[in-house]
Parts: C-alpha cells; sequence; structure tokens
C-alpha cells in the first residue's frame, strides 16, 4: 500500500518545517514506531509499493492489467482539492470518468500526475524542478517522471532528521505510540471491550495476551531511543484507547504522561454532563507501580480542526477557533488551564485550501500574537504545574465514542480476532521450542504486526479487500515461520 509514502511527502515532513517561521509556537507531535521503520524502509530502497512499481515502470511497457489498475487507483486522491486545480490531472479524470481509451501519453502524464499532487505544494514550488514540471502540466517523459520519484524519497529522508532538530531545539515534543499501533485494552483481554460498552458482542475465541502489551510498549521505547537519543516523555496510546489494565505497563516503561479523550475523563469521573471546568488541566493517576500523568483533549475544538474548517473561509475558521479560546479564558477567572488539542495528523489536509497550509499559516501568526495564549508541549507544561487533581480508576475506552466498536464486535472484526487468537495460541506450543532464535523472533513480530488497530478497523468497512488481504499473508508468514501448514481458512477472504 502506498499511504505512508505518500503522506510522507504531502505532511510529515512540512507539518513541522512550518515550525520554522513561528518560534514561540510549540507543539507536541506523536511518531508511531512501525510508520517510521516503514518510512527507513524507502530510504533504504528495500521495499517498493504497488503503486511505485507501476509508478516506475515506463508507460509504453505496461501491461492491459497495469492500466486497468492504474486506471483505477491512480485518483486515489481529494478530487475538489487535489485533481480539479490541475487542468491536466483533472481532464484524465473526466476522460476515465467517460470511459474513454488512454493513450501512452496519458498514462504517463497520469503516473506523474498522481505522485506530484501528492507531494505538498511547498515542495512543489520551492524545487525548481517540479515547479516546472506543474507549469509544464503535459506531455512529460520518462526523466521527468524519475525526478517526481526521487523527490518523493528525498522528502521521505528529510522527516525523522528534521524531528529531532526541531526535537533538539525544544520547539517540539515527540511522543510515541505502541510499536505496531494495536488497541492496548483488547490485547489485555478482548473482553475489556464489554467493560467499555456492556453491549458489545465478543469473539468466540478469548484473545488475552497482557504480556503483548507490555512488549508492543516496551518495543516502541526502545526504538525511539534508538532513533532519538533519549527516552520518550509521552505515549499516545493507538487511537486513544486506554484502560486501567495496561497503566501498569506504560508505568514500568517510565512514559511520564499519555493523552485520552474528554469522554473518559468524564466516565472516569462519573460525570453524566460535559464539565469544562474539569476539562483543562492534567490529571494525576497514581498506582502501586508509579506514577502516571494524564491530559485529556478537547474533543470539539479537535474536531473543528479535522472534520469542520476546511469547508469554511480561512480568515472565519481562524478567528471562530480563536474566539473558542477566548470564551475559554475569559470563563477561567485568571486561572492557568491547559487546553489540549489532539487529533490526527495527516488526513484533514487535504480537505483544505492548498493542503491546510494557509489555514496554519494564519493560525500560528495569531497564536504567536496573543497576549492571552501561550502554546506549549505536554512536558514543558508539567514541568511549570503539577496535576492538582487524581484520577482514582481511568475509564476505559477510545476516542471514538468512548468504547472499542470500531475495533470488534462486527462479525468480520470478531473473525479476525478469532484466527489472530488461534495463531497466538500456537506459540505457546510445544512446537515453537524448536524454532531458530532468528526464526521466533520473526514469528513474533508477525503477531505483534497482526494485533495492529487497523485490521480490525477495516473489517466490514473495507471494500477492495486489501487490508483483509494483508492480514491474512502476515498470518500465513507465521505459521510458515513456525513451521506449521497455514489453516485453510487463510486461502480465501474471511467471512462469517
Amino acid at each position: 500500500m502506498p499511504w505512508v509514502r505518500l503522506h510522507g511527502t504531502k505532511d510529515y515532513l512540512d507539518m513541522v518545517q512550518i515550525l520554522e517561521k513561528y518560534p514561540l509556537l510549540h507543539q507536541t507531535f506523536n511518531l508511531v514506531p512501525c510508520l517510521i521503520e516503514q518510512i527507513e524502509d524507502y530510504t533504504r530502497r528495500t521495499i517498493k509499493d504497488k503503486y511505485l512499481e507501476l509508478s516506475y515502470k515506463p508507460a509504453e511497457e505496461l501491461t492491459g492489467q497495469d492500466k486497468s489498475f492504474i486506471q483505477e487507483n491512480f485518483f486515489s486522491i481529494n478530487k475538489e482539492r487535489l485533481i480539479s486545480i490541475h487542468p491536466r490531472y483533472y481532464e484524465l479524470f473526466l476522460k476515465k470518468q467517460a470511459k474513454k481509451e488512454f493513450s501512452t501519453q496519458d498514462y504517463l502524464d497520469l503516473q506523474i500526475w498522481f505522485n506530484l499532487a501528492w507531494i505538498d505544494p511547498v515542495f512543489r514550488q520551492s524545487s525548481p524542478e517540479l515547479k516546472n514540471i506543474v507549469n509544464k502540466a503535459r506531455f512529460f517523459t520518462e526523466e521527468e517522471k524519475q525526478t517526481v520519484l526521487d523527490r518523493q524519497i528525498g522528502i521521505l529522508e528529510d522527516i525523522i532528521p528534521t524531528y529531532k532538530r526541531f526535537m533538539e531545539s525544544r520547539q517540539i515534543e515527540i511522543s510515541v505510540s505502541p510499536y505496531y499501533h494495536p488497541i492496548l485494552p483488547l490485547l489485555y483481554s478482548t473482553n475489556t471491550a464489554k467493560e467499555a460498552n456492556p453491549k458489545a458482542v465478543l469473539p468466540k475465541v478469548k484473545f488475552a495476551y497482557p504480556q503483548d502489551c507490555q512488549a508492543q510498549i516496551q518495543e516502541a521505547v526502545k526504538f525511539y531511543q534508538s532513533k532519538f537519543g533519549t527516552q520518550p516523555a509521552g505515549m499516545w496510546p493507538s487511537e486513544e484507547a486506554v484502560s486501567e489494565h495496561i497503566l501498569p505497563f506504560i508505568i514500568e516503561s517510565g512514559i511520564n504522561w499519555i493523552v485520552a479523550d474528554e469522554a473518559i475523563l468524564f466516565k472516569s469521573l462519573k460525570k453524566k454532563k460535559r464539565d469544562a471546568k474539569l476539562l483543562y488541566q492534567p490529571y494525576l493517576l497514581k498506582r502501586k507501580e508509579g506514577n502516571l500523568n494524564i491530559v485529556f483533549r478537547d474533543r470539539n475544538l479537535s474536531d473543528l480542526i479535522g472534520f469542520v474548517y476546511y469547508a469554511w473561509k480561512t480568515e472565519a475558521a481562524v478567528q471562530d477557533f480563536m474566539g473558542h479560546l477566548e470564551l475559554i479564558h475569559s470563563a477561567s477567572s485568571g486561572q492557568d488551564l491547559l487546553v489540549t488539542v489532539a487529533m490526527d495528523g495527516e488526513n484533514a489536509w487535504e480537505h483544505y485550501t492548498n493542503d491546510g497550509g494557509d489555514f496554519l499559516n494564519l493560525l500560528y501568526q495569531k497564536l504567536s500574537e496573543s497576549k492571552f495564549i501561550k502554546t506549549i508541549t505536554v512536558s514543558e507544561y508539567l514541568e511549570k504545574f503539577s496535576p492538582r487533581a487524581e484520577i482514582k480508576r481511568l475509564a476505559c475506552g477510545s476516542w471514538i465514542y468512548a468504547d472499542f466498536g470500531k475495533w470488534i464486535g462486527h462479525p468480520l472484526k470478531l473473525r479476525a480476532w478469532e484466527c489472530l487468537a488461534e495463531a497466538r495460541k500456537e506459540l505457546e506450543g510445544h512446537q515453537v521450542t524448536r524454532s531458530p532464535g532468528h526464526q521466533l523472533e520473526l514469528a513474533y513480530k508477525q503477531i505483534y504486526i497482526c494485533e495492529g488497530s487497523d485490521w480490525f478497523w477495516w473489517y466490514g468497512d473495507e471494500n477492495n479487500g486489501d487490508f483483509d488481504k494483508l492480514f491474512r499473508s502476515h498470518l500465513v508468514n507465521f505459521y510458515e515461520l513456525i513451521g506449521k501448514e497455514p489453516p485453510a481458512y487463510l486461502k480465501k477472504p474471511l467471512t462469517t
């Protein structure tokens, strides 16, 4: 799948580089280890995704199957913001919609425009080569295609060094997620779903491996240390999914703070209604294993940026956001407050004009100029202000409806959990003790990959079956690594 590469060229680098223009603005970024791992696979040139392989392939050598794939998939980007603004790309889109035959030049132009449109406008403007290609617009050459693809990899190469540089200057803090982005409470036990929602439907085979929670956390911390040379202070539990059960593993890893959704706060405090007075402060989780701080995001402010403002004019959106902050400030009675805005860092921007650049520049300018706002990282805040309140028992849930329904409950999601539980049980068996150490390590890695949240997210919602195919291929790899015949049910799409 191409999404790490494409989001890497469109979002990950420029969203931190923009801070060079706003030195007063401090931010916290979260990076997932398996994301970094995949970025480095590209920069080492050790892997290609199918989209990239078909991009490199000379247009005149494309087979009928290749052409069908390209027509079907190379318009996978926001139509209004990123196809229609480029006349040649839009012309090809309309030609495909009209089911007209493509020439070899059409396919070459489409190979380039798909990859070019995914590159952030900042880089398309700042690179003379890319700017010339954008201006040329059509009748591209294979050499120009190579220039675009080379620039993609160049952007990916700059991502981690740039984040490290901004972290060392203390303008940003980098938090981390569990290694392969699992829903930790469900790894602890799929029965936890009922704690979050008593009506949740559980798989027939329970998955309960607390040791995998611990491994996903510890491996993330170790990986972070190897990349950034220091211990991470913060952890963003995948999908802000938390429960009381997982706290000991986080505390024991040396993490100082985590983030969760405001609904978890109000569930924890047994409040039936939203109470803003309780929201804008950190809380202490004092447990026998040690202490852990937790902050809760303002869901309204976060979702306005993530899902609403892209449809507004830039000035109106920024004015509205600043207005919300003014209202919070005016109700504070002079007390210091921590307003946490925490959101998905990649998916919003393609819906905005100029990939979010106009909105972010104006917002960052207004935040920098404000007399009553100080942007601050979570650790910076905790260094200045200790939590004033404790939470005795943390409620169970995620940032989606404060439960786990997005990853469990649907018949296909349940079947995936059952397949994973059956595979995981094999690691407890005596057969594994005969596997060479390296093979056993790889077998565990396959299981940890299959514990990632996205497989379960897409079951029941996916149209083309790509995630199902990948999930099953990882499980097949696992069985082969431990020297067992993969179950026959993994040879065809999972069904209920």
